[in-house]
């Protein structure tokens, strides 16, 4: 009887058995059947390799700023071993042990996602690396998810050092405060390289992985859980033996920096990350690359010209100047077409919209410039006479005459004296002989996109300068004659470097604007505006300047656009709703303040660089305001003039000239009128009362034949009769 008791019960163990053997049998083939459809993915998240890119000025050493992903990936031997040691004693102590999972950290983990409760903890250092490194595996709470991550760590494990694995994370695993991976995280939390940690700050970091946003700035009871769960890595650093108990006594709390932003810009940076931004995006880089690909990008900004360029116009400008009134200013090498300084304007945060690069303004009469280069181009010489009477009637507008400035007269003129004291007429009549057409294209050559010359290129006003141009690309332009005719594309990025090492550096080849001569001689007329015509304001007295002045109608834009062989600079300062613009209660003009804001800057970035003269020009028998060329006596530059130092250019006394007592030019030229020739040199009409130079009174006897007297004082100590020969003009 008892036997047969025991049947059912032998039975019922059987079935559970079978069923048992069935189930597990089921699990390992399930377990087999997920093992061999889930390979290690090929592609790892976008954002776990992630780095953002860093931009740097021209010396490729000063940062910039950094942009995008807050990431910079390091091999393992960089982390120091306390960093390590710390991570595994708080992460995961059984690492360099199991095999890449946590058995009951898993069946615990999946088991809280059924049940709906709080997720546990147990991830071993290659789940969590695996969960963050590849595609494929989302974050989302789901058993399917977790076995996959199961199956890939182990494979992982099996097919990867621990080292390589540690390696990944470090770099993978987000720390607060914006920073992924141990590099960004050591900057953010100790601003230090992550090689130089101390074990206290090492410990802090790993503390901060299990609650990196409560950890991120601690304060009240969050310092006091930071402080605890720091001192339990350091005590679980005992426990795997990384340290001594006599260490983890010693070591106290580590003190954290305060937590900034990524990138705050300030000052010019907004501005100067545009551009670089800009031109990336020309060369076609997409968002994504810029922000992640980890590229190092070297700007053509020098960082102490920028700051140069910022006190120029700060410096200079009164404090009570309208902030309606924007000064753009840009200086681009001649060599290359780097734009090495520029100035956006007050405020970034402000106006976003810059001053030098975005904003466009009419040229005014520096435009004249790239008119007379293309009639020397196309084969005239300095000696050509052209019309300056005013008004001028143009066959193409008879019922708009164009006039000079207060209506002057010059009668007939050649192109230095034209270009010395920016006569409309002559350059309406230059351009009209040469061919507009021939004007325009050179003005491409140099730089000035077509767009914006194409709707002016049939206007006889056009070498006026009616067409519109930014600083960056004027100062570009200038730079064609200071690199005798060649044009190099404006640029600000110098090289890219991609995160393997490749780099691309920006060479733009130069193009042949216009002819060799044709740029000399310009430039020798556009000495001729800074030593003693309307842009006597930016002149340099320890070398040679050459430039253009620009006011267009009721001053509603003010240029000065210059050069020497190394260096070429634009300023213009207009308003956004195009009225006048005014300074100090008086309008201004291209020899005021943009001349001045020029003679600022350039003095800075001139200081300390060799002086250059620029080539000679042709001699078409024309006159020069120091004697007719060639110079009547040695001097330190080409054109007879001496810059005030008494030496020439082999540092020599400087024999006397037999038609001065002195032997040298004012210091200081008196300061222009508007569009006029400056005080002091007489107007053919009758006597004037002159500056007579620097801290001269000198009176000058027009005597209307060009032929004009005058007492110069240099430097207060030089007295010399100095002979100006013109066309009435003195």
């Amino acid at each position: 009887m008892g036997g047969g008791k025991g049947r059912p019960g032998r039975r019922l163990l059987r079935i559970t058995l079978i069923v048992f053997g069935i189930g597990l049998f089921s699990v390992i083939g399930l377990l087999a059947v997920v093992w061999a459809v889930t390979p290690i993915p090929d592609s790892t998240q976008p954002k776990a390799t992630a780095q953002g890119s860093v931009i740097y000025y021209r010396d490729g050493k000063t940062v910039l700023a950094k942009q995008g992903v807050n990431r910079k990936s390091v091999p393992l031997q960089k982390v120091p071993e306390t960093l390590r040691n710390a991570v595994i004693a708080a992460e995961n102590r059984s690492f360099y042990d199991d095999k890449g999972v946590s058995v009951s950290g898993t069946f615990r983990a999946m088991w809280s996602t059924v049940s709906g409760q709080q997720l546990q903890g147990g991830s071993t250092i290659t789940q969590q690396m695996v969960r963050n490194y590849y595609s494929g595996l989302s974050q989302e709470r789901s058993v399917v998810r977790k076995l996959k991550e199961v199956m890939i760590s182990l494979k992982v494990d099996q097919s990867k050092s621990k080292e390589w694995v540690l390696e990944q994370y470090l770099n993978t695993i987000y720390f607060g405060r914006g920073a992924d991976g141990v590099q960004a995280a050591a900057n953010a939390y100790f601003r230090k390289d992550v090689g130089k940690l101390t074990l206290a700050e090492s410990a802090y970091l790993a503390a901060v992985i299990q609650q990196p946003s409560r950890f991120a700035n601690p304060k009240g009871a969050d310092l006091d859980a930071a402080k605890a769960r720091w001192r339990s890595v350091i005590d679980g650093m005992v426990e795997t033996r990384a340290i001594t108990a006599e260490q983890a006594a010693a070591v106290k709390f580590p003190t954290l920096k305060a937590p900034k932003a990524i990138f705050e810009p300030k000052g010019q940076e907004g501005y100067m990350l545009d551009q670089v931004a800009a031109e990336l995006k020309q060369r076609g880089y997409t968002d994504e690359v810029i922000n992640q690909g980890g590229l190092k990008i070297v700007s053509t900004f020098d960082k102490n010209l920028m700051a140069a360029a910022e006190r120029a116009v700060t410096s200079v400008l009164p404090e009570d100047t309208s902030k309606k009134v924007r000064t753009g200013l840009a200086a681009v090498d001649p060599a290359t077409g780097e734009v090495v300084a520029f100035y956006g304007g007050r405020s970034y945060t402000a106006n976003k919209f810059d001053n030098s690069f975005s904003a466009k303004v009419q040229a005014g009469s520096t435009f004249k410039a790239y008119t007379l280069a293309a009639a020397l181009d196309d084969g005239l010489g300095l000696d050509t006479r052209v019309n300056g009477n005013s008004p001028m009637h143009v066959a193409s507008d008879p019922e708009h005459p164009i006039p000079n400035s207060e209506g002057e007269s010059y009668g007939e003129i050649n192109l230095v004296t034209a270009t010395q004291n920016s006569v409309n007429t002559a350059f309406v009549d230059l351009g009209q002989r040469v061919g507009l057409n021939k004007v325009v294209k050179l003005a491409e050559n140099a730089g000035i996109p077509a767009a914006q010359l194409t709707p002016h290129k049939a206007a006889a006003v056009l070498p006026l300068g009616v067409a519109s141009v930014s600083a960056v690309q004027n100062a570009s332009g200038f730079a064609a004659f200071a690199a005798e005719g060649v044009h190099h594309e404006a640029h600000v990025i110098r090289s890219i470097t991609d995160a393997q090492g490749k780099v691309t550096k920006s060479t733009t080849k130069g193009k042949r604007a216009f002819s060799e001569q044709a740029a000399i001689d310009a430039t020798y007329a556009l000495t001729q505006v800074v030593n003693a015509g309307t842009g006597s304001a930016a002149r340099l007295y320890d070398r040679p300047v050459a430039g253009k002045t620009g006011t267009t109608d009721e001053s509603a834009a003010a240029w000065f656009a210059g050069f020497t062989p190394q260096l070429a600079t634009a300023v213009d300062m207009f308003r956004d709703d195009n009225k006048p613009v005014v300074v100090g209660g008086s309008a201004q003009f291209g020899g005021s303040y943009p001349a001045q804001i020029w003679h600022a800057f350039m003095t800075e970035a001139m200081a300390g660089k060799p002086v250059k003269d620029f080539p000679e020009p042709s001699n078409y028998g024309y006159s020069t305001p120091y004697g007719d060329y060639p110079s009547d006596g040695p001097s330190d530059g080409p054109y007879g003039q001496d810059y005030g130092d008494g030496l020439d250019q082999n540092g020599d006394p400087v024999a006397p000239d037999p038609q001065e007592t002195g032997n040298s030019v004012p210091d200081q030229p008196a300061s222009p009128d508007q569009n006029q020739a400056p005080d002091g040199t007489g107007d053919g009409t009758g006597d004037e009362l002159g500056n007579g130079g620097n801290g001269g009174n000198g009176q000058d006897q027009g005597q209307g034949d060009g032929q004009d007297q005058g007492q110069w004082q240099d430097n207060g100590q030089d007295q010399g009769q100095g002979r100006w020969q013109g066309n009435g003009q003195g």
